[in-house]
């Protein structure tokens, strides 16, 4: 693909990839909304002289109709996009290593659920990362990609600035799991927005690229932890981490806004915020009522090899080199992204959703492979595998939101599916450590987490068939209706009296 020499002052923001097949909306401090048809501003007032648009772009602004300038400082926004989704979520999947680490440093021998209570730590800062995702929506409506990315990075860096000066568990589950999973949550949902502001023609390459960090972060982070941790301890290894968090703060300064704003007034705001968070339009679809129904059902096992795996392997194979598991995730995973998002192209509709219906099975699959492998080579496998349609899950969530909801009701459906997809990811990891205390292994809990992603890949399958008889009702209403305006005129035709004719 061509680029295009867009000036690199220029910025801009929209949601996913969906969104940006629609016209935008500016609002506050450049943060562009989603929007299906062409609006004017709310409220009057000057526009943002700060960051003024080139003039062609703002030509087509005016004129209703949006460009993404396929290029220039969106190159920059790409790769701190990357950036951010490598880092929030190379650090979430790399917990094993520190879930071990914490089990070392403040546990208790004699806990009989220490497990279980440690798990706790990771659970919270992945499930705030989507529990916050419908208050992440508003915000960045509201002030921005750009202040809310930065809020959210420092909030972050914060959590594991403080994560590190803890000595036990209870002050862990705040500083870790809620304060930093929270401020990532802020990071991550903008880093996606901006890219369709950017990007249209080029979204489906960006968004590989963009997705695939956390797959690279995912594969050098264990690498990196296995040397800290030992030498330099957890809490070290915690300040370490938090300079990914600083990077990701300035990284956030480059998401610059590229249509001009109007100030809104006070009335307007609170108009905008009561009509985002109230937005019921999404639940009348009941694809996607089944759609919100499946994939957190599914969810309850998929983040449990990510927490307890490594310890797994260590009790089970005493080996050192465990962390090898996780890379083999992560390059999988990175693969499946770019090589399942392509193959979605070519999917028409609500078929897509059959991709993931593939994707939770195997998972599931793979899970209770887990205790059944009697060498690290057949968990290999299973890790290869499981990361491969891991990718393939995560790359087509936005596409088949957009076939789901349609493209005005987009960003609000993947942000409360999000946040309902927080309570299975929180509540896995922790049940699975309660299982290990209770029954002494890991074997039973292995097993049961492959239970949730088969049945929620069997809920998914009646989308397509509920899609196929909306469509079908659908191309038959434009026939009743013109059958009936004809019969409508054929009976109207009698009563008129025609020139003539002697009737009256």
């Amino acid at each position: 693909m061509s680029e295009s020499p867009e000036q690199p002052g220029a910025g801009g923001q929209g949601r996913g990839g969906a969104a940006a097949r629609q016209p935008l909306v500016g609002n506050k401090d450049g943060v562009v909304a989603v929007d299906p048809e062409p609006q004017p501003h709310v409220g009057g007032g000057e526009p943002d002289r700060h960051h003024d648009p080139p003039a062609d772009a703002r030509a087509r602004s005016e004129a209703g109709e949006f460009a993404p300038p396929e290029g220039g400082w969106g190159w920059v926004v790409m790769f701190a996009s990357m950036w951010c989704n490598g880092s929030v979520f190379g650090i979430q999947n790399a917990f094993g290593l520190l879930y071990v680490s914490l089990l070392e440093n403040f546990g208790d021998k004699d806990d009989q659920h220490l497990q279980f209570k440690t798990a706790w730590v990771g659970s919270m800062s992945m499930g705030m990362i989507f529990f916050c995702s419908p208050i992440v929506s508003v915000f960045t409506d509201l002030y921005g990609c750009r202040k809310t990315a930065i809020a959210g990075a420092a909030v972050a860096f914060t959590g594991l600035i403080g994560s590190s000066f803890v000595t036990s568990l209870g002050p862990m589950y705040f500083t870790y799991g809620i304060v930093f999973g929270c401020g990532s949550s802020f990071a991550y949902q903008p880093s996606l927005v901006i890219l369709g502001h950017y990007f249209k023609q080029r979204l489906g390459l960006v968004n590989g690229i963009v997705t695939a960090g956390s797959s690279v972060f995912t594969i050098v982070l264990p690498l990196l932890l296995k040397q800290l941790l030992p030498k330099i301890g957890l809490s070290n290894t915690l300040r370490v981490l938090s300079a990914f968090m600083f990077v990701l703060l300035l990284a956030g300064f480059t998401y610059k806004p590229l249509v001009p704003v109007e100030a809104n007034s006070k009335t307007s705001k609170q108009k905008l915020d009561i009509r985002k968070i109230f937005n019921v339009k999404i639940w009348k679809f009941l694809g996607y009522r089944i759609w919100a129904l499946g994939i957190p059902t599914a969810l309850f096992g998929y983040f449990v090899p990510y927490v307890h795996l490594m310890k797994y392997v260590e009790e089970t194979f005493n080996l050192e080199n465990e962390e090898v598991l996780l890379m083999c995730i992560g390059i999988s995973s990175g693969v499946g992204r770019l090589l399942f998002g392509r193959v979605a192209d070519y999917l028409n509709g609500a078929n897509k959703v059959f991709l993931q219906v593939v994707s939770f099975i195997v998972i599931g699959l793979m899970s209770m492979m887990i205790p059944v492998c009697r060498g690290f080579a057949g968990l290999i496998v299973v890790c290869l595998f499981m990361g491969l349609f891991d990718g393939c899950f995560i790359s087509i969530m936005a596409p088949i939101a957009f076939e789901l909801v349609g493209p005005e009701n987009v960003s609000q459906g993947i942000g409360f599916l999000l946040g309902l997809m927080s309570i299975p990811m929180t509540s896995g990891p922790p049940i699975a450590g309660f299982l290990r205390d209770s029954l002494g292994d890991y074997k039973l809990a292995f097993y049961l987490a492959g239970v949730p992603p088969m049945i929620g890949g069997l809920i998914l399958c009646t989308i397509p068939w509920i899609q196929y008889r909306k469509r079908k009702r659908q191309e038959k209403q434009p026939w009743v209706a013109g059958e009936t305006t004809a019969k409508m005129l054929d009976k109207n035709s009698v009563k008129m009296p025609v020139a003539g004719s002697g009737e009256p």
